[in-house]
């Protein structure tokens, strides 16, 4: 009768273990036992179409397949104030290379190209931006300068060159006046506006690509 009593006690404090051993307690628990998804790190394919485009929003990923999302899946619905939310993040954090010098190739604080400043600030949100300014003129939604508004590509063909040359981020609109923070060859990184006639002229195009 003993025995039995013993098996029983030995039975309930193993299943005991085990319960306790399922339990995730924090996320470092969750990512010890393999439990743990990030979804901001995955590569994430819009649904939303233009007339006769998909647009992409490309993140770093550690996986090879593509998240078709369907954004009316409660698993994956919108944040209302996602885009807010980002556009300030991506402002606040272009902003903070005020003063960084230019570089031509640069991507880092030692020093920052055009497109180098915006492909190191969105990268900051494993949003991969191409690496020219003229590549990153075909990410997102090409859109109508009325429409601008803060965390927008504004580009430029400056020189009177043809192709596009230079891109930055918008980070105020008032009436007919965009400010954008950009990195400039003769001042590096710094804030510009449309008011200015040399951008005036050279303004090309603004693109959204936060969707």
């Amino acid at each position: 009768m003993k025995n039995i009593i013993y098996i029983l006690l030995l039975l309930v404090f193993v299943t005991s273990c085990k319960t306790q051993s399922a339990i995730i307690t924090s996320k470092q628990v969750a990512i010890k036992k393999n439990k743990y998804e990030d979804y901001s790190k995955k590569t994430i394919t819009s649904n939303k179409k233009t007339k006769d485009e998909k647009i992409i929003i490309s993140k770093k990923t550690d996986a090879k397949k593509t998240i078709e999302v369907d954004y009316n899946n409660d698993e994956y619905a919108e944040n209302p104030n996602y885009d807010s939310y980002m556009s300030e993040q991506l402002v606040n954090n272009a902003l903070g290379n005020l003063g960084s010098r230019y570089k031509a190739g640069g991507t880092s604080k030692a020093g920052f190209d055009c497109s180098g400043l915006m492909f190191a600030t969105f990268g900051i949100f494993d949003v991969k931006l191409p690496r020219t300014s003229n590549e990153q003129s075909r990410v997102g939604l090409k859109i109508n300068p009325k429409e601008a508004k803060k965390g927008d590509l504004i580009f430029f063909r400056t020189n009177g060159r043809s192709v596009i040359n230079h891109v930055g981020l918008i980070i105020e609109v008032n009436n007919n006046e965009v400010k954008f923070v950009h990195s400039s060859t003769s001042n590096g990184v710094m804030v510009s506006s449309t008011k200015e006639g040399y951008y005036k002229n050279a303004f090309a195009q603004i693109n959204r690509v936060l969707q």
